[in-house]
C-alpha cells in the first residue's frame, strides 16, 4: 500500500512514521515534508499535491494541516479519484470559521463559550461596549486560521483591545468569548458521517513558558492519557459534544469525514467546547499515535472509504506517552533559524525524535522554524514517561533552543482535578 502524506511538521512526521511501521504499507511519501523525515519516508519538497498524487498513484492520501483542508484540497483530490483522509472544504469550516462552528454547536445543543463577533472597522466605542459584556478574563480570537497563535487570554483590558485591533488590521473578524473554567482536554475523534470513534484523550500545553506563562504558541508539549479524567469522561464528550456536532453537520448536508478534534474545558457543569479543529492536533498527535497498537493505515483508510462503522475496536499500548517540543531561540515572537541541530539526525524515530521546523544545510540539520523538533517517550507511569523524554532531550543540542520542563508535571503531582 502506497500512502501520500501532505504537510511538513512533526505531526506529519509522526503520521508518516506510524504509517511506515504498518506491514501492509510498501512506501510512504510526504510533501513538502522536511529533512528530518527521510528515515521513514520519501520527501517531495516542491510538488503540487494533486500532480504528485497523479504521479505516485497512492492508495491513500492523508492531509495533515488545516490550511490545505480549508482551501479544499481534499475535494480536489477526491475529484481525481483518490481516497482521502480529511474533510471537504465545507466541512473544514468547523475550524476555518469560528462563527460557523458556533452556529453548528448552538443548533446541536452543545455547550460552548458565549461569544460575540466584531467585524473589521469596529469603532473604539463598539469595542468598549462589546468588552463590557465579558471579563474579568478576556478571550479574544482571530476568527480564522492562526496556527494556534490567534488567541489572547488575558485579564488586561488594554492587551485585549490591542489584539482586537491587530486582528482587524489583518482584515479578519474577531470573536470575543466568555472564559471557560476547568482543565483543558483534547479529544481526537475519527468521524465518518455520524459514526464517531474516539482516540485517547490528551492535554496540550499552549503557553511558551513553565507554569503556563508567556504567550500562546502552537503547543509546547502534550501527554496522554489523562489520569485525572473521570472513567466515563471520553464517553461523555463523545455523546454530549462530538456526536451531536457530527449529526448536525450531516443533517446540514455538510458531513464530516476525517479527524474531528474537540478542544474542551471541563468545568463544574461538565465539558464545554473551546474550539473544534478539522485535523489531527499538534503536538498531541505525536503522543497519541505512540500508544496506538492498531495499524494506522487501516484506521485512516476505513474513514476515507466510509467503512469506519466496520472497524474493529482500536487497541492501545499500556502506559503513558508524552511529547516535549524543542523550540528555536526567540520563539514564538521572532524565532531564529539556521542553527545547527545535533543528536537528532534522520532515522532517530526509535529514540522518539520527530522533526518539525528543520532543513538540511551542508549535509547537516539546521533549524528552519519556530518549533524545531519533538521528543516522545513512553512509560508505565506518566512520571516515567516524563523522565524518559527529558533524558532524550539532554542528548539533543540546538544553540539558543528552549523547551518547557514542566510538561505533564501538574498531572504527575496531582494538581489537576475536575
Amino acid at each position: 500500500m502506497r500512502i501520500l502524506v501532505i504537510g511538513n511538521g512533526a505531526r506529519e512526521h509522526a503520521l508518516a512514521y506510524s504509517l511506515s511501521s504498518d506491514p501492509r504499507v510498501s512506501d510512504v511519501h510526504v510533501s513538502p515534508g522536511n529533512a528530518g523525515m527521510t528515515g521513514c519516508a520519501t520527501i517531495h519538497p516542491d510538488a503540487d499535491p494533486v500532480e504528485l498524487a497523479k504521479q505516485l498513484q497512492p492508495e491513500l492520501v492523508v492531509i495533515g494541516p488545516e490550511i490545505p483542508l480549508v482551501a479544499g484540497l481534499a475535494d480536489m483530490l477526491r475529484a481525481e479519484g483518490f481516497s482521502v483522509f480529511g474533510p471537504s472544504k465545507e466541512a473544514a469550516q468547523i475550524e476555518g470559521s469560528k462563527a460557523f462552528a458556533k452556529d453548528i454547536m448552538l443548533r446541536a445543543g452543545v455547550k460552548t463559550a458565549r461569544a460575540q463577533s466584531l467585524e473589521p472597522g469596529a469603532r473604539d466605542e463598539d469595542i468598549d461596549a462589546a468588552l463590557a459584556h465579558f471579563g474579568p478574563t478576556f478571550v479574544v480570537k482571530d476568527d480564522g486560521l492562526a496556527g494556534g497563535k490567534g488567541v489572547v487570554v488575558t485579564e488586561d483590558r488594554e492587551a485585549a483591545v490591542a489584539h482586537i485591533k491587530s486582528v482587524h488590521q489583518a482584515g479578519n473578524p474577531v470573536l470575543l468569548e466568555s472564559f471557560l473554567e476547568g482543565p483543558e482536554i483534547s479529544l481526537f475523534c475519527l468521524v465518518d458521517g455520524t459514526t464517531v470513534v474516539p482516540l485517547l484523550p490528551a492535554q496540550d500545553h499552549k503557553r511558551v513558558g513553565n507554569n503556563d506563562e508567556g504567550p500562546n504558541t502552537g503547543g509546547m508539549g502534550a501527554y496522554t492519557p489523562l489520569p485525572w479524567l473521570p472513567a466515563d469522561g471520553v464517553e461523555t464528550i463523545v455523546n454530549d459534544v462530538v456526536k451531536p456536532v457530527a449529526e448536525q453537520m450531516a443533517e446540514d448536508g455538510v458531513p464530516f469525514s476525517g479527524l474531528l478534534y474537540a478542544g474542551l474545558a471541563w468545568g463544574a457543569e461538565g465539558p464545554a467546547v473551546v474550539e473544534f479543529n478539522c485535523r489531527f492536533g499538534d503536538p498531541e498527535t505525536q503522543a497519541v499515535l505512540d500508544l496506538l497498537e492498531t495499524p494506522l493505515a487501516g484506521v485512516l483508510s476505513a474513514v476515507a472509504e466510509g467503512t469506519l462503522d466496520q472497524l474493529p475496536p482500536l487497541e492501545w499500548k499500556d502506559g503513558y506517552a508524552l511529547t516535549v517540543v524543542l523550540a528555536a531561540e526567540g520563539y514564538p515572537e521572532s524565532p531564529k533559524t539556521g542553527a545547527e541541530i545535533t543528536g537528532a539526525e534522520p532515522g532517530s524515530e526509535e529514540r522518539g525524535i520527530r522533526a518539525a521546523g528543520v532543513a538540511e544545510k551542508d549535509g547537516k540539520l539546521v533549524s528552519a522554524g519556530g518549533r524545531v523538533l519533538n521528543v516522545i517517550a513512553r512509560g508505565e507511569t506518566l512520571e516515567e514517561a516524563r523522565h524518559a523524554a527529558y533524558r532524550v532531550l539532554d542528548t539533543v543540542d540546538l544553540p539558543g533552543g528552549h523547551y518547557r520542563t514542566d510538561i505533564a508535571l501538574p498531572a504527575v503531582e496531582g494538581r489537576i482535578e475536575i
